[in-house]
């Protein structure tokens, strides 16, 4: 989502909306887990919500308490799943690179993100307290990857910190509120409210509940908010702790509860005054015409899958990784996806379709699971996306279909006919290409037409039995078949395989 530019002149500073990426088990979690812990002011009324995508954090810079605002998903698929539907969220990035490992392959996609985004990002050097941390190496894995750092013929900030033990953090939240200062971010708290979605998830309590990060004015009770063709009443808001509020204002994360139909993320909310407006609004994005999808020529072999997640962000970045395993043979056909729990009408659904079932951070119904036994239908359960990842892969290969294909092997010309006994025949040749084996089939040739089939029952070598003859090696042998070899046939051996 662009800057809004105000022509009032209302604009005023707001917070940053900080994203933290890197590779895996780099310390993203632990990072954000120790700025939660140490920087969120009242910990200990309504605690952290389980689903809220964001939270606030507090941080005293120069005798000033300032707001930051760090954005908790699942990594960079939830990411690009906002990306991929325009909206622009975050305004700054932390690249979190470990000191043991340097620059990784998620790394990378990190950096690629910032620069597509052209979003300005900080180098977070993490784990220096392990025994084998090398910064200096660190910071020439990020050269190579065109990461140039201040002081390392560069200009973008870095700060070398341990978030299992608190070093550098400090030092980590003034880096990015001066890098806040330098973006000049503006908003106008009098504008209506403008945000994205973040996540959703469904309440068994409270219903479709969605998080939004609200990037200009104010959000209020009243009012309705619309999402693609998701509708809510603006009754029920709460802030990133769970507390009932009236309003929330630019850069703040906002959880938005009593939605009819569970938001896209990366939407982009819409407020209308009353509830025709809206509900015509919705109309409109359902007429909207879709484009026709164009069908393969080559048809892969497709594997139905249920799955069933905690949230939407979770949701996405499952889909984002199973879409990647597709192979020119075989592809995932995602058959049923929702959130909550694995539900009857789930089972019900995979055993219509043969289905792989996967429920990925939730439960199973009681009743689900007795008609699962009951069926022989297995509920795949897995709360870390590469394990389901990995998973799946081993399982799409064991289903991948298998084609069996001719390889040859050897071709050779016959320069003489010997004799011939019933369907046995005794001729001499040469190995043009490869080699020739006993016990193989092979195809004979006359003048470029294939006239029959036959196969080696014996190979001599001058004048020894042997099992092979290899290229440019002249030989003897024995070849069953029905057909009538003649000199200057050529015979062409090969194997069955599968592929």
């Amino acid at each position: 989502m662009q800057k809004t530019i105000n022509k009032k002149g209302n604009l005023i500073e707001r917070p940053p909306i900080i994203v933290i990426m890197g590779h895996i088990d780099h310390g993203k979690s632990t990072l954000l887990d120790y700025i939660r812990k140490t920087n969120i002011v009242d910990m200990e009324v309504g605690g952290i919500t389980q689903h809220i995508g964001a939270y606030e954090v507090i941080h005293q810079k120069e005798g000033k308490s300032q707001k930051i605002t760090f954005l908790d998903t699942p990594g960079h698929e939830s990411f690009k799943a906002i990306r991929s539907r325009g909206a622009r969220v975050a305004d700054i990035g932390i690249l979190v690179v470990s000191a043991e490992d340097a620059v990784m392959p998620q790394t990378q996609e990190a950096i690629k993100i910032f620069n597509e985004e052209k979003m300005p990002f900080i180098v977070a050097i993490n784990k220096i307290d392990k025994p084998q941390a090398n910064i200096e190496k660190t910071k020439q894995s990020l050269a190579k990857n065109d990461v140039y750092l201040e002081g390392y013929g560069g200009h973008i900030s870095w700060v070398a910190i341990s978030a299992k033990t608190g070093v550098g953090i400090p030092e980590l939240l003034d880096l990015i509120l001066l890098t806040a200062e330098l973006e000049e971010l503006k908003a106008d708290p009098e504008a209506d409210a403008e945000g994205v979605i973040i996540e959703s998830h469904l309440d068994t309590r409270k219903g479709i509940v969605a998080t939004a990060i609200i990037t200009n004015g104010t959000l209020k009770k009243g009012g309705f908010a619309v999402c693609g063709k998701s509708f809510s009443p603006l009754r029920m808001l709460e802030d990133f702790r769970g507390q009932n509020i009236d309003s929330a204002t630019f850069s703040s994360p906002v959880r938005i509860i009593g939605w009819d139909s569970v938001p896209e993320v990366g939407s982009q909310i819409k407020i209308f005054s009353s509830k025709p407006d809206s509900l015509q609004a919705i109309s409109e994005s359902k007429s909207e015409k879709k484009p026709e999808k164009v069908p393969e020529k080559n048809e892969r072999a497709k594997i139905p899958i249920v799955i069933k997640a905690d949230t939407t962000g979770s949701l996405d970045a499952l889909l984002y990784e199973i879409e990647k395993l597709a192979n020119e043979k075989i592809e995932a056909k995602i058959t049923l996806t929702g959130l909550g729990p694995i539900s009857e009408n789930d089972i019900r659904t995979a055993e219509s379709n043969s289905a792989i079932v996967i429920a990925f951070n939730t439960e199973t119904q009681k009743q689900a699971q007795s008609l699962s036994e009951r069926l022989g239908i297995k509920i795949n359960t897995f709360n870390i996306i590469y394990k389901m990842t990995e998973w799946l892969q081993d399982e799409l290969k064991a289903r991948t279909p298998t084609v069996l294909q001719e390889e040859v092997t050897g071709k050779a010309k016959i320069l003489k006919f010997f004799s011939s006994t019933k369907d046995k025949q005794i001729v001499g040749g040469k190995v043009e290409s490869g080699k020739i084996s006993v016990n193989e089939p092979v195809k004979i040739w006359r003048r470029e037409t294939e006239i029959g089939m036959g196969r080696i029952r014996e190979l001599q070598m001058q004048k020894n039995k042997t099992s092979t003859v290899e290229e440019g090696n002249e030989f003897g042998a024995k070849i069953e078949s029905k057909i009538e070899i003649a000199s200057g046939d050529k015979i062409e051996s090969f194997i069955i395989v599968n592929k």
